[in-house]
């Protein structure tokens, strides 16, 4: 035995006994999930709760000494309470498919690989799947660091009776992709469109030959990509895995730091954490400082606004709706006040839900 291995053999010794210890502990855990099952079963109580997921997660965060760090804390108990979650019962969450799409990725992100996961062919039919039951959760993008807002998840988040309980965000790594690694014979470049938004510059710099065309997930571009020689494929690594396609260029997003903000929707409402965010929907009448007037209770009863962003009532009138995120719960005492009067001042109000913010 080398000097290395007899050095090594006594760690891996300990390493293994650490295992066998923790798959005790795992063990232990998971019936004791069973039992919180039984007593939730009695009570209609949801499996899922986010906000206590997250409280977990944050305490184990705070008493952690290292060297594992705050991420790696977040991504262990991630698994591990998705397994003894679908233990109770296996939740099904809805999603933007087919499979090796961001927000498959995001889904399994946010609630862990114990899931069923049940792949959509639009954004419409995550939020049919979940208002009609068939999925307990739903995941959609709600909007890009790069391009903006998701217009048709905000449509739909306004006319739908389902609540947010959740927000994941994800950094978007974009790979130009083909069945050959290269781009012999390939004419066309296919991705969504907000891809092909999101790569519009490399493209015109470094492939302007290729014609560009807007299919309905990246997911799907790679699947395309897979079968047609001529094409090349705009997607991620969960895509590039899942069709076996090869890489021609990584990274090939114009901004470095491209993100997209992703949602959960369903039924369930979050009880507050003490890092909450509120997600509203309001419009005003169209008079000289009605904006003005509208998010003035916000600054009066001190709660930070986090995001505004204007969209077209669609009534042809040139009216606007307003998407705010406000910091806090909607049963935060001061948030509570702020509600009250934006109520009093909107000709129209939604609250699209309260939930634990990922920031």
């Amino acid at each position: 035995m080398s000097t290395e291995e007899q050095r090594l053999a006594p760690l891996r010794e300990k390493i293994d006994s650490l295992d066998s210890q923790i798959l005790d502990l795992l063990t232990q855990r998971a019936k004791a999930a069973q039992e919180v099952g039984h007593v939730k079963g009695g009570f209609s109580t949801p499996v899922f709760r986010p906000e206590r997921e997250r409280q977990v997660v944050a305490k184990l965060q705070e008493i952690n000494q290292g060297p594992l760090l705050p991420d790696g804390i977040a991504a262990i108990w991630r698994e591990v309470m998705s397994a003894c979650r679908a233990l109770e019962a296996r939740q099904t969450i809805a999603y933007l498919g087919p499979a090796g799409t961001f927000s498959e990725q995001a889904a399994h992100t946010y609630f862990g690989s114990s899931i069923t996961g049940l792949p959509c062919n639009s954004l419409d039919e995550v939020f049919k799947v979940v208002e009609k039951g068939s999925a307990q959760f739903g995941v959609v993008p709600v909007e890009n660091s790069s391009e903006g807002a998701i217009s048709r998840t905000l449509d739909l988040l306004l006319d739908s009776p389902t609540h947010i309980s959740g927000e994941v965000v994800l950094p978007i790594h974009h790979h130009l992709l083909s069945k050959s690694g290269n781009l012999d014979g390939v004419t066309t470049v296919c991705a969504h469109a907000q891809a092909l938004a999101q790569c519009q510059q490399w493209l015109s710099q470094h492939a302007p030959h290729l014609k560009r065309q807007a299919v309905s997930s990246n997911a799907e571009a790679a699947r395309l990509a897979a079968s047609d020689p001529t094409l090349a494929a705009i997607a991620g690594d969960p895509a590039q895995l899942a069709y076996g396609l090869q890489v021609v260029a990584a990274q090939v997003q114009d901004d470095a730091h491209n993100r997209t903000r992703f949602v959960v929707i369903g039924t369930y409402e979050c009880q507050p954490t003490g890092k909450d965010q509120t997600s509203l929907v309001l419009s005003v009448d169209n008079q000289p400082g009605a904006v003005h007037r509208l998010l003035a209770p916000l600054a009066k009863h001190g709660v930070s606004m986090n995001r505004f962003e204007s969209r077209p009532a669609r009534k042809g009138t040139w009216e606007y709706h307003f998407y705010i995120d406000i910091a806090g719960h909607a049963a935060d005492a001061k948030v509570v006040k702020a509600l009250e009067e934006l109520k009093e001042t909107a000709a129209f109000y939604k609250n699209l839900g309260s939930y634990p913010h990922s920031a």
